[in-house]
């Protein structure tokens, strides 16, 4: 039997299910489901990975008024990476159904197009906080009916700073909603918002899918900033991943790391807030298919990436805070596959891999990568050590000679 029934999911629900070969809910969806149902908010504690989609999209569905032309059900992302894959697994769940009308709103789209499509009867709508408030001013969408509001990773969005934009959403809707807010993590930020703008609500824990930090194999690279990108590309070479994921700090930095990586020959690509949407579906197509082994992106263009067969992750620059490093690494070792994560550290970086340990309560095993220096560096190094050994040798040489002077001068004065 499928063990969703126990639920009280409706059946063409179910059958949905059993098209996808889904037959038994994840400990998220077997918690989260029966409290949606009856009406409860709810605080899920949940990673990528976990299933969670589901947890919030099959209840939303089994209370859905169809006959109702307004916006019911609204889903807040923080990327439009994530915007899209709900999008995609909802649209899989309603393919039987022609009742149910679904537009995903988010930035990098056309907004006439989308002003036409709202014009039209949605029922749910999943969105990106700015595009969405873009409408809301231009009102062109109308959150006053809203009965199901999700936050879908609020931890991020708040920590790439959306809170105003959050709380003004979230004023749009009316007081008698149902609130799901999901969260990899628990910052004191999302507890205030919670305290805020929830009614008591039913404090879920998810398991891992994939693997938890504690499981994870977690390295600390000591480098010099010189000789960083030679110690990542020796640790690729020797670590040798199936897919892996390289993180860093700014746009720029992702660009210029994507094409010293193909520079050397490898078979990378970049994702950062900078290219275009269907340029950002290509890199991630190529990667989940690996056509490409590397992906270097920023933090939050890795957002709401959950891809089979990642085997590592590389910190190329170190994470600012606990849970930017948790999201990271919680990449990979996915479906209980092996997971990997190195992190490279300067000297100037060892207070913020200090920090790291200590939010996660583990000492990260540390490796010495040297690394070489790049070409034209490495040359100029040697050049370097060539005019050391020079000077070195003509000194002993100089010193050799005014010794020899010195000794003898005393001898003739003894003669």
């Amino acid at each position: 039997m499928n063990e969703f029934t126990t639920l009280g999911l409706d059946s063409r629900l179910i059958k949905q299910l059993e098209a996808q070969g889904i037959d038994t809910p994840t400990d998220i969806q077997r918690e989260t489901i029966p409290v949606m149902l009856q009406g409860k908010d709810v605080i899920a504690q949940a990673q990528t990975g976990t299933g969670k989609t589901f947890a919030f999209l099959l209840p939303i569905l089994e209370k859905i008024e169809t006959e109702a032309p307004e916006v019911q059900a609204l889903i807040v992302t923080p990327t439009r990476e994530l915007a899209i894959q709900i999008t995609s697994e909802l649209m899989k769940l309603v393919e039987e159904r022609d009742d149910v009308n679904v537009l995903a709103v988010y930035g990098g789209q056309d907004v006439e197009r989308q002003i036409k499509h709202l014009n039209k009867q949605v029922h749910i709508v999943v969105a990106t906080p700015g595009r969405l408030l873009d409408h809301v001013r231009r009102e062109t969408i109308d959150l006053s009916h809203t009965s199901y509001l999700v936050l879908d990773e609020a931890d991020q969005m708040l920590h790439i700073g959306f809170l105003r934009e959050v709380e003004d959403i979230i004023n749009e809707t009316p007081e008698s909603r149902l609130t799901a807010l999901f969260s990899a993590t628990m910052s004191s930020d999302i507890k205030q918002l919670a305290k805020r703008f929830m009614r008591s609500p039913e404090k879920i824990r998810g398991k891992e899918k994939g693997k938890t930090v504690e499981e994870i194999e977690q390295f600390v690279i000591e480098t010099t900033d010189r000789r960083k990108f030679g110690s990542l590309t020796e640790t690729i070479d020797e670590v040798r991943p199936f897919l892996g994921i390289i993180f860093c700090r700014t746009k720029r930095r992702v660009s210029k790391l994507n094409g010293d990586l193909k520079a050397k020959g490898y078979l990378s690509d970049e994702l950062h807030g900078d290219l275009s949407q269907s340029k950002r579906e290509s890199v991630i197509k190529r990667f989940r298919d690996a056509k490409i082994q590397l992906l270097v992106a920023t933090d939050v263009a890795a957002r709401g990436l959950d891809i089979e067969g990642v085997t590592h992750v590389f910190n190329y620059d170190i994470p600012q805070d606990t849970e930017s490093y948790i999201h990271r690494i919680g990449r990979t070792g996915r479906a209980g596959g092996d997971g990997a994560s190195y992190t490279f550290i300067a000297a100037k970086d060892q207070s913020f891999i200090q920090m790291i340990e200590k939010g996660i309560g583990k000492k990260l095993a540390r490796k010495t990568v040297e690394g070489a220096l790049p070409d034209g560096e490495e040359r100029n190094d040697e050049r370097r050590n060539d005019q050391r050994s020079r000077s070195s040798h003509s000194s002993r040489k100089t010193g050799s000679s005014n010794n020899r002077n010195r000794n003898s001068g005393r001898n003739r004065n003894k003669r």
